[in-house]
């Protein structure tokens, strides 16, 4: 029906469709309309006031099949459609498995650059959001239809593991790193800058052992890859919780090897310059601090091995854009870079690199640091919530069956839900109560109404296959539940127009709440069978959509809780 409505502006208003299915939207209050067009962009072109534009264009359209009648508020053209029919429309997206998908990317790569922890480092629930907000865009856009490249650009290279090294050899031992993992490396890693403290030859050692691992140094880079290897081993088992994938463990130290090409592009263009013994780009111009492309003994540092990674991206995958999903602490880094990558004679970077920011974490209200020492663990928590869902459980529903996958499920999609549920550029604070609360505004209280609609469609008995007399749905419950599932598509677009996977998951409350009031206003298990049928149907739209945009934001959905 949209698809007819775009046709039919087109056709009256002497416009592509290409622009109407841009401008036309839904509005917010259901008595403005089920589709509405606005006509301020016309003014321009056409010379003529916007409510003008409007009063013309709903002048030239008289009786349509799916149209109720159409109405002028100011510049918009309000178009209201045969309930019944757009009631059918809707039902019907039930059996159809693509709703909300679009083939907008078809042909188009993207590559989404997240996650990235520092290797021998914690992951800590600072890089969650991270993870999340990344895997969350590449389900949004794979939805859309373009090909999505995951790319974890792990930090695992530069002068912190000439420090880890001299640390490991000074202080640490093979016994220690293997049964410890991770925090045992970290120990060293605070170690080394206490005594650096004391000791500032320290520093002349990590810088030097860092050289070596550049030149290819054998003992320099076995020590570095086992560092690698226990840390991306723990690294995984968090990806495992979430129940995430990468396409690429692409770390920086992939392109050491690569940015001597950099280096010598930026020479060739003349806009390397010497400062204090170190090569930088100048970005005064553009109001910006120099680039810093190699160190005074000549080592790269990750602006050099990032412009490299863009580089090799843009020729591997030829990308249509490269997303950085990383804190807004990096603004200025990526504004630098891409700028660089801009200087080099590449217009496409204006549009095609974007730097995606995000706001900090904390728990309970407080701040994680590193330096500060209250360190949490991402895994600690999403196994704390974890734990905390299986004592629910265990009070509310003690006969549940797979009550440690359910557990799962729940825990860890209230943590991606909580995250995912304001706008990212907003500070995340973790609070168990508001986290795992089952009637607020939360992940369990989504899958919870997703857990309804399957137990409906479970015990009442109705026939999927039935006709249905659409005219059973036009209740206001059902109605206003129907119009909220039809922004799916339009939430889907917006989400990945905006990099912002909040907008599906208040989508996806939108849908929760609206089912409760239909579920409360209209009884799907009475007698009239043609009453049942059609309800169950609407039952079965809802779960499915609920389901849907739940996997856009990387969250599952059990079938009981």
């Amino acid at each position: 029906m949209k698809e007819q409505i775009i046709q039919l502006i087109a056709t009256v208003a002497d416009l592509d469709q290409e622009t109407v299915a841009n401008l036309l939207e839904i509005p917010p209050k259901a008595d403005m309309g089920d589709y509405a067009f606005p006509c301020f962009q016309l003014a321009k072109t056409l010379r003529k006031a916007p409510p003008m534009i409007a009063a013309e264009i709903a002048e030239k359209i008289t009786d349509v099949e799916i149209l109720d009648h159409v109405e002028v508020k100011g510049a918009y053209v309000n178009f209201f459609l045969k309930k019944e029919m757009f009631v059918k429309s809707m039902i019907e997206q039930e059996d159809v498995d693509n709703f909300g998908s679009s083939t907008i990317g078809e042909g188009k790569t993207i590559c989404i650059d997240y996650s990235s922890p520092n290797v021998a480092k914690n992951f800590h629930v600072g890089h969650l959001r991270t993870t999340i907000i990344g895997n969350s865009l590449y389900k949004i856009y794979s939805k859309l239809g373009y090909k999505v490249e995951r790319i974890n650009h792990l930090g695992d290279w530069g002068t912190q593991f000439g420090k880890l090294i001299v640390a490991y050899k000074s202080w640490g031992s093979k016994e220690a790193v293997e049964k410890d993992g991770v925090a045992e490396l970290m120990r060293l890693y605070v170690k080394f800058h206490e005594e650096a403290e004391k000791d500032d030859s320290l520093n002349d050692q990590a810088r030097e052992w860092f050289n070596q691992m550049e030149q290819g140094n054998q003992e320099a880079l076995e020590i570095w890859q086992w560092f690698v290897d226990i840390s991306l081993k723990e690294y995984k088992g968090t990806y495992e919780l979430l129940n995430m994938e990468f396409d690429h463990y692409l770390g920086e130290s992939f392109y050491r090897d690569k940015t001597a090409d950099v280096v010598k592009r930026l020479q060739d263009a003349g806009l390397l310059k010497e400062s204090q013994g170190a090569q930088i780009v100048d970005l005064e111009e553009y109001d910006m601090a120099p680039c810093l492309i190699t160190k005074k003994d000549g080592s790269s540092i990750y602006a050099t091995r990032d412009l490299a990674a863009i580089f090799y991206r843009k020729e591997r995958w030829n990308f249509e854009k490269c997303l950085y999903v990383t804190g807004q602490e990096q603004k200025l880094h990526f504004a630098q870079v891409f700028k660089v990558v801009e200087l080099l004679g590449n217009d496409w970077a204006k549009d095609s690199l974007v730097h995606i920011p995000y706001g900090l974490v904390s728990l309970e209200g407080a701040k994680l640091s590193t330096r500060s020492g209250n360190i949490i663990y991402a895994e600690d928590i999403l196994l704390e919530a974890i734990d905390k869902v299986t004592g629910i459980i265990a009070e509310k529903n003690p006969d549940l069956a797979d009550q440690d996958e359910v557990a799962k499920i729940v825990g860890v999609g209230a943590i991606i839900f909580h995250d995912l549920y304001n706008q990212r550029i907003k500070d995340v604070s973790f609070k168990w109560d508001k986290v795992l609360n089952f009637d607020g505004e939360t992940g369990p209280y989504v899958q919870y109404t997703y857990c309804r609609c399957a137990s409906i469609l479970r015990t009442v008995s109705y026939d999927e296959n039935a006709d249905i007399d659409y005219s059973l749905l036009l209740d206001e419950e059902a109605i206003a539940l129907i119009r909220e599932i039809n922004r799916f598509p339009e939430v889907v677009l917006d989400a990945a127009e905006r990099y912002e996977p909040s907008v599906v998951a208040r989508f996806a409350m939108d849908v929760a709440q609206s089912f409760s009031r239909f579920y409360n206003a209209c009884r799907v298990n009475v007698e009239d069978e043609k009453l049942r049928n059609a309800r169950a149907k609407l039952v079965a739209l809802t779960k499915k959509t609920l389901k849907d945009a739940l996997d856009l934001l990387g969250i599952q959905c059990p079938e009981q809780m």
